[in-house]
């Protein structure tokens, strides 16, 4: 009957404890998160100070206010899922303490009634008596054994009130613990919201003193806008010059190959060339061997491609982007923020169709990859490029002030989504 007394407390501490060690854990990892988004809070914050000392208006400068913003409410939002992990921890604890003191309770109460069994028994002459006025051996032999497990009970009783003892002492620490990183919780988030009242104020200045600005902004905008199309421009043409002269080449095997059938059946060379379809784009990007092997095991990597810098982040989106108002930007390529004069490198092996400027564009059979914002590059144009191969180094983006590498993946003309191909 101990035996399973015991069993049922060890059993309720382990009921007790598993949600309470997951709680801990989600926690952990909230609290991973908030010192994750206090640390881009820092980046931005000091990025803004420049600014503000350098006395310079962006949108830049706004957009990064606006971050910060988001970043305070998303902090906010953090420490509310801890609160609430938290309190429901304090609440689940609780009703541990209470349901041990209950338990506790009516130990005290059952030893009680031991103590006082025992004291109006404590004579060895009652006990002796209490063994001789039994019936037969039989009866006194389990007399005996009853006495004995009356007083292993006893012991047995007195450990399991003090180890009771010890689970609502440890368990009232707890409390006490996560009431006191509840209330530097709720001061936290009472000291975010002071300072996302101030940073809304400041905010809503410079979107005031950037509308004062706004037909010159638009200006800047405009010339980024061209400069983006130019590169744009620039990455469209080396794909479609050596698209034509891929063509050009396989045009000329075609009129070669209807010259001699030609003359074999008796028929013109227009006839014959009427009887042979004019190949896809894809298909003669792909019509050698080598070509063809390429494609397969591009298409094969989609998702598991290497990123085209050791260390980065994508900070702006494949597609159509609204940057302003009425200002928007449809991005043919990802921007990747990476270290100072990191190393780009090629994603995948084939052959460089384009070096100019800032800007390397690598024909990879019917794919191509891109690679602009280089400070330096690294190849030639016709040079055969291995997986990993260095193309060049990051250059830093003024407006933004760390170095940017936009990288741009193409199936023939068709711009695609490079995250789609980047390995998570």
């Amino acid at each position: 009957m101990n035996f399973k007394k015991i069993l049922f407390s060890f059993s309720f501490m382990v009921c007790c404890y598993l949600p309470a060690a997951f709680a801990q854990q989600s926690s952990a990892e909230l609290k991973k998160q908030r010192e994750k988004i206090d640390v881009e809070i820092a980046e931005i914050t000091k990025i803004l100070r420049a600014k503000t000392q350098e006395k310079i208006l962006s949108q830049q400068e706004v957009n990064a206010l606006s971050r910060q913003l988001d970043l305070r409410e998303s902090k906010i939002t953090t420490i509310n899922a801890e609160l609430r992990l938290i309190n429901g921890n304090i609440q689940s604890n609780t009703k541990v303490v209470d349901g041990l003191k209950a338990e506790l309770e009516k130990m005290r109460q059952d030893y009680e009634k031991m103590i006082m069994f025992a004291f109006r028994n404590k004579s060895g002459y009652n006990k002796l008596m209490f063994i001789f006025a039994s019936k037969d051996f039989n009866q006194a032999f389990k007399r005996v054994k009853y006495l004995q497990q009356f007083s292993d009970a006893r012991k047995i009783k007195g450990a399991e009130i003090d180890e009771t003892k010890k689970q609502i002492e440890l368990k009232i620490a707890q409390l006490e613990r996560d009431k006191q990183t509840q209330n530097k919780l709720l001061q936290e988030q009472q000291q975010e919201r002071s300072i996302i009242a101030k940073d809304r104020a400041s905010h809503a200045n410079e979107l005031s003193q950037l509308r004062k600005e706004e037909s010159s902004y638009k200006g800047q905008l405009t010339n980024k806008q061209q400069e983006k199309k130019r590169i744009d421009a620039m990455i469209n043409a080396a794909i479609r010059r050596e698209i034509e002269e891929v063509r050009r080449k396989a045009e000329e095997e075609r009129r070669k190959a209807a010259e001699v059938e030609a003359k074999r059946t008796g028929k013109t060379v227009a006839e014959v060339e009427k009887t042979t379809p004019r190949k896809s784009d894809s298909e003669i990007l792909r019509s050698t061997p080598e070509a063809a092997r390429l494609s397969a095991d591009f298409k094969s990597n989609r998702g598991r491609l290497p990123w085209p810098v050791a260390q980065g982040d994508i900070v702006r989106g494949f597609g159509f982007e609204r940057v302003e108002r009425s200002v928007g930007v449809d991005n043919t390529d990802v921007a990747i923020r990476t270290g100072n004069n990191a190393a780009v490198k090629a994603v995948f092996e084939g052959e460089v169709v384009q070096v100019i400027g800032s800007v390397v564009v690598i024909k990879h059979g019917e794919y191509f990859t891109s690679y602009a914002n280089l400070k330096s590059l690294s190849v030639s144009r016709g040079q055969k490029v291995t997986r990993g191969q260095q193309v060049g180094t990051a250059d830093t983006d003024p407006d933004a002030g760390y170095s940017v590498v936009n990288f741009g993946v193409f199936q023939g003309q068709t711009a695609m989504n490079p995250s789609s191909w980047l390995a998570k």
